[in-house]
């Protein structure tokens, strides 16, 4: 397995934030690698979302998403050609007046054999422009 986690400061509030992150169908819009996002089912704090991403390749999977509003958001694998399993989250706070501690934690086992070294680096290369991306679509939101 894969895993991965990171914290970081977001100039708005938890509710702005968990909105961001639960408009999945917007992701293609500000998350270069993600091509098309749908909402399968929904329920009270439950979607599935199916996922279509492209990293070298094109893969689609599906995720089922556990949404504690303003808090929190869970993840797990609900079926797809990528992974074996992938669990996650995103842990929202309260820092100060206008800001966001965010947590994003990720663990992932690929459906393919893949070297421990490799998928290690496959979880963590984006998230430095992941971050990036959220904190550009925070500023267009929310200026």
């Amino acid at each position: 397995m894969a895993q991965a986690t990171h914290t970081e400061i977001f100039n708005c509030k938890p509710e702005q934030f968990f909105k961001i992150i639960t408009d999945y169908e917007k992701y293609p819009e500000f998350l270069n690698e993600v091509k098309k996002m749908r909402i399968l089912e929904t329920s009270p704090n439950k979607k599935k979302v199916q996922y279509q991403v492209s990293v070298l390749k094109t893969f689609t999977y599906d995720m089922w998403m556990y949404e504690t509003p303003f808090s929190e958001v869970r993840w797990e694998f609900a079926g797809g050609d990528l992974f074996k399993s992938s669990t996650g989250f995103w842990k929202l706070e309260t820092q100060g007046e206008n800001h966001t501690k965010a947590t994003y934690s990720v663990d992932v086992q690929f459906n393919l054999l893949v070297p421990a070294p490799i998928s290690k680096a496959l979880v963590t290369v984006n998230l430095p422009t992941m971050m990036k991306n959220y904190h550009q679509r925070i500023k267009k939101l929310y200026p």
